[in-house]
């Protein structure tokens, strides 16, 4: 696990807010547009910064790819009447330095780009020897090294301001999602780099501003240090992304409902209950692995038997019948369904794991 000296968040956003929000439209659309947004949020004085897309990286040519350079002199315009700093994504090294030319105050890379190392080392080194935060957000996919090398890049160019954004991950699965949470990834980012804050976006999340409140909430109980959320004066008439933006009403409506928690609490009966109850996991979690273990053994032996008998490793019928009663059980218990199927499915590969290093050491010897 590599240290990250990282200066404190609220060291380069003087006056943040808690929760600390980011806001603004998906794109600069008009300075109209810009100006007048910005103004509403400032007026809502829950917002730390205001965000706006002036370089939109689209699927498909022929859709709206952003404003361009133009829009930077309306970003300033608006930090400009707000007195909020300003946030824009960069693509490009070429993107990094206008937006440094023009007094942008925060930089951050997007999804698209984050899953290109060679694109990330492009702004990393246009950024060298400069003094300015970068907000790094999560590459398209589930790719956790792929993250934390963008974050590496970044901070190899000497940048100290630091944080990453959590907006979900592209899936094959439907769900009612436009990008899967997949909370554990994010989990796993921090505990990679403990001293790294990390900001949810919970509009590319969620793809509908329905749903907004609800992974604003369970980002923040899950520790996170801010959020990242589109509004706009008229969602419905954006001219990107109108379903996942909200109103600056709206969001100030969402902020007000948030129910802040402390990572830690001076209240000596909690600490002392926590604490047992933190025993008694503890036990449970030792005695879990020595079970494991103990199976372990026995898929050893399984694995003997099956190459002295010449019998396949994979047998498809016996592992139908270990979901199937397994599930059934636990969910008996009221396990989680999907987490008893995500638990089986690492035991049994371990286990073909166990059985093939058994048959391919017979395999050398012979």
């Amino acid at each position: 696990m590599k240290h990250l000296e990282l200066i404190p968040m609220n060291e380069w956003l003087p006056g943040l807010n808690q929760p600390l929000v980011i806001a603004g439209p998906c794109s600069a659309e008009t300075e109209e547009q810009l100006l007048a947004t910005a103004r509403q949020l400032k007026a809502l004085n829950k917002v730390s910064a205001i965000r706006a897309g002036i370089w939109k990286p689209r699927t498909r040519p022929g859709e709206f790819e952003g404003i361009g350079s133009e829009g930077l002199k309306w970003l300033i315009q608006a930090k400009k009447e707000t007195g909020l700093p300003v946030t824009v994504e960069v693509a490009t090294a070429r993107h990094a330095e206008e937006a440094l030319k023009a007094g942008v105050d925060i930089l951050w890379i997007g999804a698209r780009t984050t899953v290109n190392p060679f694109s990330v080392q492009e702004v990393a080194d246009a950024l060298k020897g400069v003094d300015i935060p970068v907000l790094i957000k999560n590459p398209v996919n589930p790719d956790l090294q792929l993250w934390i090398g963008a974050i590496e890049r970044i901070y190899g160019a000497g940048i100290r301001k630091i944080a990453a954004i959590h907006r979900g991950f592209s899936s094959f699965k439907k769900t009612s999602f436009r990008n899967e949470p997949m909370f554990d990834v994010a989990i796993g980012l921090k505990t990679h780099f403990p001293e790294l804050p990390v900001i949810c976006d919970p509009s590319h999340i969620c793809g509908n501003r329905e749903l907004i409140p609800f992974i604003s909430q369970r980002a923040l109980d899950l520790d996170m240090q801010g959020l990242m959320i589109e509004s706009h004066i008229t969602p419905d008439l954006a001219w990107t992304d109108a379903k996942q933006q909200v109103t600056p009403d709206a969001l100030g409506t969402i902020i007000d409902h948030l129910t802040l928690r402390k990572p830690e609490s001076d209240n000596k009966e909690f600490q002392n209950t926590l604490e047992i109850l933190r025993k008694e996991i503890d036990e449970l979690d030792d005695a879990i692995i020595r079970k494991l273990a103990e199976r372990m053994r026995i898929v050893e032996k399984i694995g003997e038997y099956k190459r002295d008998n010449k019998v396949t490793i994979l047998q498809v019928s016996r592992w139908e019948e270990i979901i199937g009663k397994r599930t059934h059980y636990a969910s008996a218990l009221k396990l989680d369904k999907d987490f008893t199927e995500k638990m089986l499915e690492l035991i049994h590969n371990e286990s073909i794991r166990k059985q093939t290093e058994i048959l391919n050491k017979k395999t050398v010897e012979a």
